[in-house]
């Protein structure tokens, strides 16, 4: 299978950068995690450079007792993204947000939030994990929450979409003659009644300019793949070849038909790792000079080069010849990149390989002025049952 429309392109890193060992580099300043003006800097340079997206993940707890970690001072994702919405103007935000430890009306609220102080820019990438140091900081047990993850976030998504739709489009008018604020009949309560939540509504935001935020979602289990086939408008993947991607999208098309959705519905963005120097002897040497600062304690499992994807090293074109490989194959909509180093990895991507694989025809910056119009979706159809 191939595809017409040029890929899209997001990152999933934030300086110092996504190797676990990138802040001890002697090129990584001083907890960059943790200034606004680094992380904002970055967002411009990628929304400049044509970058439809950026998602911020995250954790609810410190993942391990690894000396690497800097887990331990990252900013909450929608509190960042917010800050992010007044200084970009043309890239989507997409906040990773627990379904786990959350209840529906926070995550509709912050999102719906998001969306009208981004112009229409804000993503929701569903987070479905649980371990026992995230359950730890909540009152919840970390088997209570597991077993019934899935079948959990399926209702918690279903109820944000609800709240989403409390507002017709048109519902605010606020007319200061007659005194009408909003039309009546223009408002619903949700009133749902689950097995895991009860929700009577309306949400105290009006209805989001994109109607729904973009919802992502990284999934590899069967369990996974039945979720985004109901929910997801676009799919994370961790799939290492393209024919592992090819495998993952036959799973995902007989899924999505199976929840009455069409084959080609939810668009698939594996993860990218690019290191680009102008020789790969050069790259090779960079690769490994990151991995040589991990901690001794440091688990080097945690770091293979196929661990998140697509792991590339080499010259601007060597690596541009790899994506362009996989566009022509139908492999991927997009990617999720995965920058080792911030910006020793992201400048030569943005300024070299991305020049390359638009003279080919592979990549075009995004239009519009919502995330859905960067990513080709429609505007979403509010629901009147």
């Amino acid at each position: 299978m191939t595809t017409s429309r040029a890929l899209r392109f997001s990152s999933i890193a934030l300086p110092p950068g996504r190797h676990v060992a990138a802040w001890r580099h002697p090129a990584a300043q001083a907890t960059p995690e943790l200034d606004l003006t680094t992380i904002a800097a970055c967002a411009r340079r990628l929304e400049e450079a044509g970058f439809s997206a950026l998602i911020v993940a995250d954790a609810a707890a410190v993942w391990g007792e690894q000396l690497d970690s800097t887990e331990a001072s990252s900013f909450e994702p929608l509190t960042l993204l917010s800050a992010l919405a007044t200084l970009t103007d043309r890239i989507g935000l997409v906040a990773t947000t627990t379904t786990s430890f959350n209840e529906p009306f926070h995550v509709a609220r912050r999102l719906a939030s998001l969306d009208h102080i981004s112009g229409g820019r804000a993503g929701w990438n569903v987070d479905t994990s649980v371990t026992p140091r995230q359950a730890g900081g909540f009152a919840r047990s970390e088997p209570e929450v597991h077993e019934e993850r899935y079948e959990r976030a399926d209702e918690f998504v279903q109820v944000v979409r609800g709240l989403w739709d409390s507002y017709a489009d048109d519902a605010i008018v606020a007319d200061k003659q007659s005194g009408l604020y909003f039309r009546p009949g223009a408002r619903r309560p949700l009133d749902h009644a689950g097995k895991h939540f009860r929700v009577a509504g309306p949400l105290n935001v009006s209805r989001p300019p994109q109607g729904h935020p973009v919802v992502f979602q990284a999934a590899a289990d069967s369990a996974g793949i039945v979720l985004a086939s109901r929910q997801a408008d676009v799919m994370l993947t961790a799939a290492p070849s393209i024919d592992d991607a090819h495998a993952y999208r036959a799973r995902l098309g007989d899924a999505l038909v199976a929840a009455g959705r069409a084959p080609g519905s939810v668009q698939i963005w594996p993860g990218l790792t690019p290191i680009v120097a102008s020789t790969e002897h050069e790259a090779t040497r960079r690769r490994d000079e990151l991995h040589d600062f991990l901690h001794e304690g440091t688990q080097r499992s945690d770091v293979r080069d196929d661990l998140e994807g697509l792991f590339v090293v080499g010259t601007p074109e060597q690596v541009a010849d790899r994506i362009a490989e996989w566009y022509a194959a139908g492999a991927a909509d997009g990617f999720t990149v995965r920058f080792p180093l911030i910006p020793a990895d992201l400048d030569p991507f943005l300024d070299e390989v991305l020049p390359i694989l638009a003279r080919r025809g592979v990549f075009a910056p995004p239009v519009g002025a919502t995330l859905r119009d960067f990513l080709g979706l429609s505007r979403a159809e509010r629901d009147v049952a």
